[in-house]
């Protein structure tokens, strides 16, 4: 049996699934979409699963994740749905039971967080609420387990008897809602029977104007009219407009069932906290500096504390099994070329990129921490209002600001944009944040090219990335993304201490992807570079050195060289570079290293034979804004599930770097 776990944001959701199913869960996509699909089993009942549906509002297809839930429900047909709801905030949370009533589903409510509700003056009367409801309710505390024992029985028990909710109509008999409803209901009747959809439901979706279920009914125009004709009779008898309408009679019926069960609570401490937290962290004035503040904290711990200090030690012992393996290669007296591919291939590529893994996990269990708080709630609605006229929503600034320490886990976090096309523009313009992996390159030229004024060169870059990722926001507004961002509906939660279950089975997640990526797209990605750097032409082997003029790396270099001869830099050795650092940004540096002198220390001494002022600038700007690492675009591809697209974002990206590296040195070249 598969049972659906719907229910609000911030309602406890996450806790309750990980209770339902212990660790033993597996982490996917919704066929068709990018909306993360937590499925486990229950813990205790062999062959029962549970899938974690995306925190929703209401069942209105509006964004991504009410379509995926709707979509769940409805084709995939399960056996059984637990609806979770906050007892502190159970009237707006029981708006969307009312919906999932509709859909005629054995369906079991769990009310959670009775302890803060009983701590602070409240109760339920769980049977009057399963009375009214005609459903078993169930009280628990999900991130204590507590009740979630019997939850389990009696959602096992309904989807067992296939026992239907009791109640199907939430409006009272004479009021004009009623009417249109049943009007509707009554005129669709054979159609919802042909297409096996709930006739309530259907009529509601009608109500509301939801076309794709027009479009499952099959209505001709003559039945389109006599349904939207019962509409306006309704709008202009209840003196509202049709969500408006729907959303009256919902209240009205919850208004009836909280007064006749629900002993509201006094305000809590918890909230009264929040509140005086609030005006600080959302303050008009303070907000945006406390959060720079604390995001500064965070880089600073993960990028030069903790997450460095970790990736530095991982470092170590693949460059120790490395030697051990290199060794062990060269006694046995292995093939040459095999010899290359393990260790110059495999574990200098992969081991290059697995050394990232710390960095990722740390920065993850810091914004874990932030989400569980309720903090980052905060930080969405705070930012908002600016990224409302780039044509993003306030939840698309936490990823391009992570983007500034690593675009993969930047494109990672794009998974919390609720909206389909806030979450696409947002990962197109991710990679125009400089990522940390880019600092040892500017830092370098800076010292090479101007050693007096190098933090204001890393300034400038930093400013211009995020200057040319406005433009091209502007730009997609207009163009690719047309159309206004999602509204942003968010509930500000109280302030809670973090779950560590919750922040561990995140990092186990985040980490466990990652692995995945860097031994699949990222192995094949760095066996390729291998190859190019081995062979030559005619398929001999050249050796492992990366300064080799005959390998298929240099000569690719030099064929492409051209293009990048207005940009002010058309060595082959230069080009070399940039495809080397396809791989890891930090590649850059160390192949310049190897091309022209002897090591990275003495690279910035034979620079300036390669380039010229200006065009020491151009190819900064050209590797601020060119394509990122293999393993971004492998989380670009993962993201956006389609190879073209994945190829068109790498070729604008490459566009971009160009055009704007081209101005740079031809207007450097006339004002200079």
């Amino acid at each position: 049996m598969i049972f659906a776990l719907a229910g609000n944001q911030n309602c406890g959701k996450t806790a309750l699934f990980n209770v339902l199913t212990g660790s033993n869960a597996h982490v996917g996509n919704f066929p068709g979409v990018t909306v993360d699909q937590k499925i486990g089993e229950l813990k205790g009942q062999k062959g029962c699963s549970v899938v974690d549906l995306p925190g929703i509002y209401s069942m209105r297809p509006y964004t991504q994740e009410e379509i995926v839930t709707r979509d769940f429900i409805i084709n995939e047909k399960p056996d059984g749905i637990i609806n979770i709801v906050d007892a502190m905030n159970i009237e707006r949370n029981l708006y969307l039971t009312l919906q999932l009533l509709e859909l005629r589903v054995p369906t079991v409510l769990a009310v959670n967080m009775m302890d803060e509700l009983r701590a602070n003056g409240g109760t339920i009367d769980i049977e009057k609420l399963s009375l009214e409801l005609g459903i078993p309710v169930v009280p628990i505390v999900a991130i204590k387990g507590e009740g979630v024992s019997e939850l389990i029985s009696k959602a096992v028990q309904v989807a067992k008897g296939k026992i239907l909710p009791a109640r199907q109509d939430f409006c009272s008999g004479d009021s004009p809602f009623h009417r249109c409803i049943h009007s509707v209901m009554h005129q669709i009747e054979d159609h919802a029977e042909q297409s096996g959809l709930p006739i309530r439901f259907c009529a509601t979706k009608l109500v509301e104007g939801d076309e794709s279920v027009t479009e499952m009914l099959e209505l001709d125009e003559n039945e389109r009219e006599l349904v939207e004709h019962s509409i306006i009779q309704m709008e202009n008898e209840a003196n509202l407009d049709r969500n408006a309408a729907l959303a009256e009679m919902r209240y009205t019926f919850i208004e009836g069932v909280v007064n006749a069960s629900v002993v509201k609570a006094h305000e809590s401490r918890e909230h009264r906290r929040s509140v005086a937290m609030d005006k600080i962290l959302t303050g008009k004035f303070t907000a945006i500096p406390v959060f720079l503040g604390i995001m500064f904290l965070i880089f600073w711990l993960t990028f030069d504390v903790i997450g460095q200090n970790l990736s530095d030690l991982l470092c170590l012992g693949i460059d120790a099994l490395t030697d051990v393996v290199d060794n062990a290669l060269t006694n046995y007296g292995i093939n040459p070329v095999v010899h290359s591919l393990i260790v110059d291939g495999i574990f200098a590529g992969v081991g290059s990129v697995l050394s990232f893994l710390p960095i990722i996990v740390t920065l993850f269990f810091f914004l874990s921490i932030l989400e569980d708080t309720g903090y980052m709630a905060r930080v969405a609605f705070v930012m908002d209002k600016p990224l409302r006229k780039l044509g993003l929503s306030g939840r698309s600034f936490v990823p391009l600001l992570i983007g500034f320490g690593c675009s993969v886990p930047a494109i990672m976090a794009t998974r919390t944009v609720s909206s389909d096309r806030d979450r696409k523009m947002t990962i197109m313009l991710t990679p125009f944040m400089s990522c940390s992996a880019k600092i040892p390159i500017y830092a370098v030229f800076a010292a090479a090219f101007f050693p007096d004024y190098s933090a204001l060169v890393m300034l400038g870059l930093y400013l211009t990335g995020m200057l040319v990722g406005i433009i091209m926001a502007l730009i997609f507004k207009s163009t690719a993304f047309r159309g206004k961002p999602v509204p942003f509906v968010m509930e500000l939660p109280n302030y809670r201490l973090p779950s560590p279950r919750s922040v561990g089975l995140l990092l186990w997640d985040k980490a466990k992807d990652f692995i995945q990526r860097a031994f699949s797209v990222i192995f094949i990605a760095t066996v390729i570079i291998w190859f190019l750097q081995s062979f030559d032409t005619k398929l001999n082997y050249v050796g492992n050195v990366v300064g080799s003029t005959e390998s298929l790396l240099a000569i690719i270099g030099r064929f492409i060289a051209v293009i990048f001869k207005p940009l002010g830099f058309g060595d082959w050795r230069v080009v070399t570079s940039l495809i080397s650092g396809f791989t890891a940004k930090e590649a850059v540096v160390s192949t310049l290293s190897v091309l022209v002198c002897n090591g990275t220390a003495e690279l910035k001494e034979v620079l300036p034979s390669l380039f010229t002022g200006i065009s020491s600038v151009s190819f900064l700007v050209f590797t601020l804004l060119y394509t990122p690492c293999v393993a971004a675009v492998a989380a670009i591809r993962r993201e956006f599930n389609s190879r073209l697209a994945t190829v068109g974002i790498v070729i604008l990206q490459c566009s971009v770097a160009w055009l704007t590296a081209f101005a740079v040195f031809q207007i450097g070249g006339l004002l200079l």
